[in-house]
């Protein structure tokens, strides 16, 4: 009877020391209580010996994996065997108390190993084995020793092994089931010869070496420009981006060139969009101011819109609505005032008193003169109405610095007061006083400043300013276009909606 079971696929447990061999059964000795498994597997790793054998007293359990049909004339070692060893469940055998033969019914599986023949759907199956509990574990010990002394016996032990499911452990699903049999998905995964794996490492640096990317977007490119096709990466079609305050409407070209004076600037400024603001010379500059008195606007006029623009200008710097809020208790903002007897004093003088309104403490300095010009009086007049203070010494001024300093010393006429005493000991004071300095309107020559500015403000047109003058700034003071034209200045204006806009040299 024991012959009828030649050619089965059995899985032998051996326990943890020898672990579990799975093969095709090729002997079974009932004298000796031997079984012998051909091409065997040792914990899934394909053994070199072609045969081995166990005793009954080595095995703590046996399943068998697949039974040979009726038809299957098939034969211990035939050449048609697969050595890829599967896992399976099925008629699982045990000894009993009394050393006979225990009668287990368990249905077995129906899953079989790639490229071997899979048996018939077999729902239950009996089998008897008498193994002998007593034999001693003797021979079992002394065969092994032979086997792992033999040629190219080896037993293998692989990490990735121990961490998945062995097949004796596989449990089927019923959910597999297609045409009475289940795939085993472990067979699929580890199923493969482990002697098939190279040992050698993928060279991924020679790989990448293979491939020439510079030429692969090359050929890319070239096919794109002769079908027509867009290219999603390439650099030079970039998507045209507006701001908010762009139109995205198509319109006349730009014309970045809208004011042409008569006579070729000796430097060009130009505005944070682009368009280019030519200088003008200090005769043509005030001949303009002069065509614009006879139509009306008038010096008080210039001195209001000058006094408004540079307060602004200023109230900026100082830090704008940062600052100067109400919400804010630090100490208001000290800006020292240094003004001249003419006409550039007067504007500085009108700034003083937009600064004083919004509750900056200004400190006006104005030398003692016998007689004053009639707008600087003017100015005073309505100065001394505000909460400023002003002073005629140097010694009054403060021996601290201040946050700002608004520099109308300096005038294009009257060069003989940059001697006075009073001009040279306020230039040190302003020198040695570590806050900024902005002027208003300051001479072209470097000169005649005596103090550096850090920012300079220009009224209707630049003059062509040096490097002391600092950053430059223009204020339209109001001239109509017209009064340009009637100069032979082609004008168009620059500020769009600000009155005090920066310039940048070209």
């Amino acid at each position: 009877m024991a012959t009828d079971w030649l050619g089965s696929i059995v899985s032998i447990n051996c326990g943890e020391s020898l672990g579990v061999y799975q093969g095709r059964v090729s002997a079974v000795d009932q004298v000796s209580q031997t079984i012998s498994l051909t091409r065997p597997f040792h914990n899934g790793v394909k053994c070199l010996v072609p045969e081995v054998t166990f005793r009954a007293g080595d095995i703590t359990e046996l399943k068998i994996l697949e039974i040979p049909g009726p038809g299957d004339s098939r034969q211990c070692g035939d050449s048609q065997q697969t050595d890829t060893a599967m896992p399976g469940v099925g008629c699982q055998v045990g000894p009993s108390q009394n050393g006979t033969g225990k009668v287990l019914k368990k249905p077995l599986s129906s899953s079989a190993p790639q490229n071997i023949p899979r048996r018939t759907d077999v729902k239950s199956q009996e089998l008897i084995i008498s193994p002998q509990q007593q034999c001693s574990k003797s021979y079992m010990d002394r065969h092994m020793e032979t086997l792992s002394q033999s040629k190219g016996f080896r037993r293998r032990h692989n990490s990735w092994s121990s961490s998945s499911r062995h097949p004796n452990q596989v449990t089927p699903k019923k959910s597999g089931l297609k045409n009475g049999q289940m795939k085993s998905k472990d067979d699929e995964c580890f199923g493969d010869d482990i002697d098939e794996i190279p040992d050698t490492d993928f060279d991924f640096e020679g790989n990448l070496a293979l491939f020439d990317k510079a030429a692969v977007f090359e050929e890319i490119e070239t096919y794109e420009r002769r079908s027509g096709t867009r290219s999603r990466g390439t650099p030079n079609e970039k998507p045209a981006r507006y701001r908010h305050d762009e139109n995205i409407l198509e319109s006349e070209p730009i014309v970045y060139r809208r004011i042409v004076v008569p006579q070729n600037p000796n430097k060009e400024f130009c505005t944070d969009s682009g368009l280019v603001v030519p200088s003008v010379s200090y005769e043509l500059h005030k001949k303009l101011l002069a065509v614009a008195e006879k139509h009306g606007l008038t010096l008080e006029r210039r001195l209001e819109m000058t006094g408004v623009c540079a307060s602004q200008m200023a109230l900026s710097l100082l830090g704008g609505p940062n600052r100067l809020n109400p919400k804010n208790v630090h100490q208001r903002p000290t800006v020292a005032l240094l003004c001249g007897p003419h006409v550039k004093g007067a504007q500085g003088i009108s700034c003083g008193r937009h600064l004083s309104n919004h509750d900056v403490h200004v400190i006006l300095f104005l030398p003692n003169f016998v007689k004053m010009l009639e707008s600087i009086t003017n100015e005073l007049n309505l100065f001394s109405k505000t909460q400023g203070q002003q002073v005629s010494s140097v010694k009054d001024l403060p021996d601290t610095p201040v946050d700002l300093v608004i520099n109308c010393l300096d005038c294009h006429e009257n060069a003989f007061l940059r001697d006075q005493p009073w001009y040279k000991a306020v230039v040190d004071w302003a020198n040695q006083n570590r806050a900024p300095v902005l002027s208003i309107d300051p001479p072209i020559s470097e000169m005649e400043l005596g103090i550096d500015a850090k920012w300079s403000l220009a009224l209707g047109l630049p003059l062509p300013l040096g490097e002391r003058a600092g950053r430059v700034y223009l204020c339209d003071i109001g001239i109509p276009q017209k009064v340009f034209q009637e100069v032979g200045i082609n004008y168009h204006s620059p500020f769009g909606c600000k009155f005090v806009i920066p310039l940048h040299s070209t």
